[in-house]
């Protein structure tokens, strides 16, 4: 995928996962940042997919906006992606994650799951434009929208994860 990247993006309540089980699709993700090309892009690979059946891809980002990425991203052979790992940033740790890619009203939802998390989880939705209308799925209960908060980045959590919001009665 080339081109630009356009999303939103929601601190979520941790969904059921009987829910998730029922209605989403899950795939294990491995994303590494790389040492930076240039001051203004993030460069990462990416290892993702269930019970070893493994894809790899290359991604190169610079941040146009709050919403909007310019994004270059190539599938990769397992040999490059080692040989990439080898260009690894030591200042950011490997996000593992699990995301599950929920159907909805003709969207589709990415829910991250992180290990590191027992309340809360991600969600996010590529858009066509900035101004697009979102449905969000009343099943899940949308703790905030973090679009504009950076803290919420992979490539921010690589460095420092956000301690878990605290538990409202």
């Amino acid at each position: 995928m080339n081109g630009f990247e356009i999303e939103r993006k929601y601190l979520i309540r941790m969904p059921d996962p009987a829910f998730l089980e029922a209605n989403a699709s899950p795939s294990e993700i491995v994303q590494t940042y790389l040492l930076r090309p240039a001051p203004q892009i993030s460069a990462r690979v990416r290892k993702r997919g269930r019970e070893g059946a493994w894809t790899y891809t290359h991604t190169e980002k610079a941040r146009l906006s709050d919403r909007s990425r310019i994004e270059n991203e190539r599938e990769i052979s397992e040999e490059e992606y080692l040989r990439l790992l080898e260009k690894a940033d030591p200042a950011r740790n490997v996000i593992c994650k699990t995301r599950w890619v929920l159907p909805w009203h003709g969207q589709n939802f990415e829910i991250d799951v992180y290990p590191f998390w027992h309340r809360q989880a991600v969600m996010e939705i590529e858009m066509e434009n900035e101004d697009q209308a979102v449905e969000l799925p009343p099943q899940i209960q949308i703790l905030r929208e973090v679009t504009e908060d950076w803290r919420y980045l992979n490539s921010a959590m690589a460095q420092e994860i956000p301690p878990e919001d605290p538990e409202k009665g």
